[in-house]
């Protein structure tokens, strides 16, 4: 038995975050982009950089965002929900690209230094772009794990690196003030290109885990098996689960073990009870059940992994 997965229409709306993330990156690129031209500095110029990748992925977001609430259809059976680890691992390698221009604009700079000017004001603007950015970021992390959206929280995480990027670059071209050493400036846009490379990467890997079906974390399999253990009795076991998740959604395989003699509708039953506080205990979960006689030795023989099979199965060796 399986249950159908939740339509789009009861799923929460999750775009209007993705256009705020939008407005933000217009408004950041406006502010830093004024603050570079201003200055002159290539430390400035590397965060207005990041902040038009920001804007770039926003639009990837808000796409992905909108294609992961399609329902099921007849060509997608369990949803759209793996849209959203792609729109996070492309978000992943814009950062790559703004870090080589980044490092690019650096290199040049600090063969060839310019004196920077109305360092104040850039500055000013910059903190201010800043805080937009801190402002946003956190609201699209919370909401993200809220509604276990892989976008929104990968889109906040971007924005939050922005914010410390910004702080060290502002902290770097405020010494570059103070101190008159002109290849700081190209130095700290260059650690912020590393930095953000770094951000990348964890991107890339954490949406290419997730697109290659990555079991549940440790803490909602506890559940599933906490569940499973309230179940069991001297007639009723269970074996073969299987997890895995797409999107916001969690998908929980198990095979219920019940005498040979009972009745289909006895093994019918227990399965549905099984099924209904699997997903109570876990949101948004879509959960299968295959009923088998447990004496019957073929039943431990149809799965491929099992993280609760024990040593006296009568089909364990």
């Amino acid at each position: 038995m399986t249950d159908v997965p939740t339509p789009a229409t009861e799923m929460p709306g999750l775009t209007k975050y993705a256009w705020l993330s939008i407005a933000a990156a217009v408004v950041t690129i406006v502010l830093k982009t004024g603050a570079y031209l201003l200055t002159g500095s290539v430390g400035l110029l590397s965060d207005a950089a990041e902040s038009v990748v920001n804007l770039v992925a926003a639009v990837i977001a808000l796409v992905a965002l909108t294609v992961a609430a399609r329902p099921a259809d007849h060509n997608h059976h369990y949803g759209h929900g793996k849209a959203e680890y792609f729109s996070a691992g492309i978000e992943g390698l814009m950062i790559f690209v703004a870090a080589a221009l980044i490092i690019v604009s650096a290199v040049q700079r600090l063969l060839h230094p310019q004196e920077l000017e109305q360092l104040g004001i850039g500055l000013a603007i910059t903190l201010l772009a800043t805080a937009v950015n801190g402002a946003v970021g956190l609201l699209l992390v919370r909401v993200g794990r809220t509604h276990r959206s892989a976008t929104l929280v990968a889109d906040g995480k971007h924005l939050m690196t922005d914010v410390w990027t910004s702080v060290g670059v502002v902290v770097g071209v405020g010494l570059v003030a103070i101190t008159g050493w002109l290849p700081l400036d190209s130095l700290v846009a260059i650690a912020v290109a590393i930095n953000i490379l770094w951000m990348g990467w964890r991107l890339v890997a954490s949406s290419t885990t997730s697109l290659l079906d990555a079991a549940l974390s440790p803490a909602d399999v506890a559940l599933v098996t906490a569940v499973l253990d309230r179940h069991r009795t001297d007639d009723v076991d269970f074996h073969g689960l299987q997890t895995r998740e797409s999107g916001r959604q969690r998908f929980v395989s198990v095979h219920v073990l019940v005498p040979g003699a009972w009745t289909v509708q006895q093994g019918h039953d227990i399965a549905e009870i099984v099924e209904a506080d699997i997903r109570s205990a876990l949101e948004h979960a879509h959960v299968s059940t295959h009923v088998e006689p447990r004496e019957d030795h073929r039943s431990y023989e149809d799965y491929a992994y099992d993280s609760i099979v024990r040593p006296e199965d009568p089909g364990v060796a």
